[in-house]
């Protein structure tokens, strides 16, 4: 080979490897733990709108505030019910009248009856229904709210890892074009020495047929970049633009598994949905038991009527307070039907209460060990990149002297290629899956995430209905 081959030669050698090390810089400015990007999107960014104007919280929110109108209507069991009344009719009457001594007399009456008045009844002793009717609204709003708790956590990991693949497939389509540019100066690099009869026509096929594997590969990719695009245009609610790197999550995660296990089963929104929903059908029991109760009202009325007992002109004025006292005896057992059912109801909803305590110590178990996992992996992968770069250099270098192949040149850069590829998919599931781990616990919330958003308060729109005893416009105005 001459002096100026050889130059040409090393300077086609270096610029490749230069472009692959760009491709590696690309990636971990994307994935990785780093700084941050003028005028970036940040996660918590993210997250806040996510928080604001995801469809799935907002359902959730207007659930719970549904929920909340429970509690007057079992509260109006305290409260008289009162109503108008009315009635107008016509009636005719056509008759005779025989007196001994005197002619037959025959008449006719036509009057119009009606009258107008109200009434009203209160509730004296129920059972001991109202009060646990109100217990157990109160219950079903409890559980609401961590419900909604559950949904938030939910729709914020959701939108941790729709940002994470944003973050991950775009490094990924970035090394895929890196790559093919580095291809495309390796086939003419290759065509190059073909020329001058330093490689086979073999070399030249091996190097094309890299070069549209590598083109297919970032085709497929890029596929992949645009679904996780509208997966986060899904959560989000934006289009992802120029997306900041993020850390993994250290601090707000606990020590050791038996920690993290113990926060979960008593801090969990899942679980303490649950509880609230054996508290409710604990009450159910005890508003079913109310039916063998002696239940005790009031009535009172007040009624004007007009051409009463068919005479034409003849008023009535009535007013009446009356007390009821009813004790049940027997009402064909349905009664009974309902108390039984209520506590297999309590049977069923106590299972599931266990089944989710046993569902959520198996994610923390789960998520702690995925999470502890990738640490490792992420050390792996690193150490699997820089070994990779420097197999590369030598395998280049030795196919200079001809030592090495244009397969091998090419094998070594798909290995590199591989383990940049591994590195930034390890990177995107560790932050995933501190997150994820946060979750388990049940505190992936706005305080600990420490977003910039004030959280929602459910207690806002229930303290503006529990009282209202009328009144059909809910406290936003509709």
């Amino acid at each position: 080979m001459s002096a100026s081959e050889t130059r040409r030669s090393a300077s086609s050698d270096k610029a490749p490897r230069g472009a692959i090390r760009f491709a590696l810089l690309a990636a971990v400015a994307l994935a990785t733990i780093g700084g941050g990007t003028a005028r970036a999107e940040t996660m918590n960014g993210a997250l806040v709108k996510a928080y604001l104007t995801n469809p799935d919280i907002n359902s959730q929110r207007a659930t719970v505030r549904q929920t909340d109108e429970s509690v007057p209507a079992a509260n109006a069991g305290y409260l008289p019910t009162i109503q108008a009344v009315g009635s107008i009719g016509v009636e005719h009457t056509n008759g005779n009248q025989i007196i001994p001594g005197s002619p037959q007399i025959d008449y006719a009456v036509g009057p119009f009856p009606r009258s107008y008045g109200i009434q009203g009844q209160e509730t004296v002793f129920d059972g001991y229904r109202t009060i646990n009717r109100i217990r157990g609204a109160e219950s079903q709003v409890l559980a609401a709210r961590e419900t909604l708790r559950n949904t938030e956590q939910t729709t914020l990991l959701s939108g941790v890892q729709a940002y994470m693949d944003v973050l991950q497939n775009s490094a990924i389509v970035d090394l895929d074009r890196n790559n093919v540019d580095v291809l495309k100066e390796q086939l003419r690099e290759t065509r190059d020495r073909f020329t001058v009869g330093e490689v086979t026509r073999t070399d030249v096929a091996q190097a094309e047929a890299s070069l549209a594997s590598a083109n297919a590969q970032l085709l497929s990719d890029q596929a992949v970049l645009e679904a996780s695009v509208a997966t986060y245009r899904q959560v989000i609610g934006d289009e992802p633009k120029t997306l900041a790197p993020v850390k993994p999550l250290t601090r707000p995660l606990p020590k050791a598994l038996p920690e993290a296990v113990n926060i979960s089963q008593v801090e969990h929104p899942a679980i303490v949905a649950q509880e609230h929903g054996v508290d409710a059908a604990l009450l159910s029991i005890k508003v079913a038991e109310g039916a063998l109760y002696p239940q005790a009202n009031v009535q009172a009325s007040l009624t004007q009527a007009f051409d009463v007992s068919s005479t034409p002109g003849m008023r009535a004025f009535d007013a009446k307070i009356t007390g009821n006292l009813t004790i049940p005896i027997y009402q064909g057992g349905a009664e009974y039907a309902d108390i039984r059912q209520s506590k297999e109801g309590l049977a069923v909803q106590e299972l599931r209460a266990s089944s989710t305590r046993d569902q959520i110590r198996q994610n923390v178990v789960a998520s702690w060990g995925r999470n502890e996992a990738a640490i490792g992996v992420v050390k792996a992968a690193r150490a699997s990149v820089a070994a990779n770069e420097v197999a590369l250099a030598g395998v280049r270098e030795e196919a200079k002297v001809g030592q090495r192949t244009t397969l091998d040149v090419l094998n070594a850069q798909q290995a590199l290629l591989s383990a940049r590829t591994q590195l930034v998919r390890a990177e995107h599931d560790q932050v995933v899956f501190s997150y994820a781990l946060l979750s388990a616990i049940g505190r992936l919330n706005v305080p600990t995430l420490g977003l910039a958003v004030a959280e929602y308060d459910p207690s806002v729109h229930f303290d503006q209905v529990k009282g209202k005893w009328f009144g059909v416009r809910t406290p936003d105005g509709k």
